[in-house]
């Protein structure tokens, strides 16, 4: 009954819904962890039908637990991406046999491919591009590689953005050279107008690559600052920061609605614009963020760009 209801209420623009926000969130993403879809009893009374949803593999995960996630997902029905982090795959044997497992087990075709927040790497992989090289991903009809639009202080310890670009652009010269669909996927921000330089600047040196922005979902606001912190958000981080020091806002959960409303209207005025679609961290919970993206006229059609 939930799903029919889901359904029933996603078919109409919901009230305050602007147009620009709505083509904007169309073919929206979400990512879970194993042990928070544990406690999803049914996903599809919660998001529509086709999302794509990432499933994070967070150091110390068994593959077991990725793989039976992965499968569950693909039986209710949705377009699943497992995460594929560099530094925690000790060799070219296991990444070999977690894909067989997954491609096997769970039907799955599609990758999202990171180094990951390790600091020493388990064996022979550091960074995406190694696990691009090995070959092992052929056939798979959809790749997505890591952005950051405020850079990465792990990848440019000098606080610049010269290895990060380096790696974009030998990124776009591999999907150049192969028939794989592939997305720039970045870590959450949380102002408009440094992703929009970013985009652009991506754009004039050539790297074409959509881009699904990441959007932290509604969550209290000591939640998003510690989370932030710990995955380095940069020049954004000012916007949660003026936010805590305004007590009348301090106690009251944070919603990404300006954020979001910046990004759908630039995109509106600019179609050629390099962000294709959002996608969201639940970092408030699942329910949460489901219940924002549907209000806000999200919707899980992926764009025909994407198709």
């Amino acid at each position: 009954m939930a799903l029919l209801n889901f359904r029933r209420e996603a078919a109409a623009a919901p009230q305050g819904a602007s147009g620009e926000m709505e083509a904007f969130l169309q073919g929206f993403s979400i990512e879970v962890m194993p042990r928070t879809a544990e406690k999803v009893e049914d996903f599809r009374a919660l998001l529509p039908a086709g999302t794509r949803v990432y499933i994070a593999h967070i150091d110390g995960t068994p593959i077991d637990d990725m793989v039976a996630t992965a499968k569950r997902l693909s039986a209710e029905g949705f377009s699943v991406m497992p995460h594929f982090p560099a530094r925690i795959i000790r060799d070219r044997a296991t990444l070999a046999d977690w894909i067989a497992r997954y491609r096997g087990e769970a039907g799955i075709r599609q990758a999202l491919l990171l180094a990951g927040g390790v600091a020493e790497p388990a064996g022979e992989f550091h960074s995406s591009m190694q696990l691009l090289e090995t070959g092992l991903f052929d056939g798979f009809e959809r790749l997505h590689v890591a952005g950051h639009p405020e850079g990465n202080r792990d990848i440019d310890p000098d606080g610049s953005d010269r290895n990060v670009m380096e790696a974009l652009r030998w990124k776009q010269a591999f999907a150049d050279r192969t028939d794989a669909k592939m997305a720039i996927a970045t870590q959450f921000c949380f102002e408009a107008k440094p992703v929009i330089a970013w985009a652009d600047r991506l754009a004039a040196e050539g790297i074409a690559l959509p881009i699904h922005i990441g959007v932290a979902g509604p969550a209290k606001l000591q939640t998003l600052i510690k989370f932030a912190i710990a995955c380095g958000v940069g020049p954004s981080l000012k916007v949660l920061q003026r936010r805590a020091m305004d007590v009348t806002k301090l106690l009251l959960p944070y919603e990404p609605t300006e954020f979001v409303a910046g990004l759908a209207a630039h995109k509106a005025r600019h179609p050629d614009f390099g962000i294709e679609a959002v996608h969201f961290f639940p970092l408030g919970g699942i329910k949460t963020n489901a219940t924002w993206a549907r209000d806000h006229g999200g919707s899980a059609a992926i764009p025909a760009s994407e198709a």
